[in-house]
């Protein structure tokens, strides 16, 4: 790898920037001062200081969140704050959510930086379920409730679409709470799916992915590292 590459790579400096700091003589490479950007270095056995301070390469992370109300699952700036704006890690910017939540929707959100493990987990084909808790406005009792779960299972046709949802699992926790389980992953679906049965979601929590199951020791707000174990979940 070249030595500014390695350093764009390893800070918040742009290849530009990398080079007026080689220029600086800001860089070292194994305790030698070097301006030359096009050196090939050998990352797991070189060791490059900028400034003093010494510089690795970031690996693949893979974290899980509680993701709390109001915050986007987005790369761009916008209107509300961003997930990765919760996370401090180095280069944070590159982790992406493997599958979007809405900005009112909290719960359990993955990210990462691992492009062939999100589309492990997020892939239409794999169909990964998705278990969420619904708050519903109006409440599902007695023949109303069994035709909800009959429909549900048999699948629903949302407005504005031309198939039907794929067979999905719903529970009843109360009349005014229920569980729903999905295997797809369409524009705002369990809302829509609620919508379809004549109900409208007032607040929704996403609980697990496949196997993957949100830690309970964690906060709205709060993230971990996923375990070796939980990234081979998929």
């Amino acid at each position: 790898m070249r030595l500014d590459r390695f350093l764009s790579e390893t800070t918040e400096l742009t290849r530009s920037l990398a080079k007026r700091a080689l220029k600086r003589e800001e860089v070292t490479v194994n305790g030698e001062v070097t301006k030359q950007g096009a050196l090939q270095l050998d990352p797991d056995q070189d060791k490059v200081t900028w400034n003093g301070v010494p510089l690795e390469l970031v690996g693949l992370r893979y974290l899980m969140m509680n993701k709390p109300e109001g915050v986007e699952c987005t790369a761009r700036r916008g209107l509300y704050p961003r997930v990765v704006e919760l996370i401090d890690l180095p280069k944070v910017e590159r982790l992406q959510s493997v599958g979007r939540l809405d900005v009112d929707t909290t719960g359990l959100l993955l990210l990462t930086d691992d492009g062939h493990w999100s589309h492990r987990v997020s892939a239409p084909k794999k169909r990964c379920a998705k278990v969420y808790l619904a708050s519903l406005a109006q409440p599902l009792e007695g023949q109303q409730a069994e035709e909800a779960i009959a429909r549900v299972s048999e699948g629903l046709m949302l407005d504005g679409e031309e198939e039907l949802t794929h067979p999905a699992t719903l529970e009843l926790v109360t009349p005014t709470q229920a569980r729903l389980i999905i295997t797809e992953g369409r524009y705002h679906q369990v809302k829509r799916m609620f919508a379809a049965l004549g109900n409208h979601v007032e607040a929704l929590h996403r609980e697990s992915i496949g196997p993957l199951v949100l830690d309970p020791s964690l906060k709205p707000g709060e993230w971990r590292e996923l375990s070796a174990e939980e990234v081979a979940l998929f």
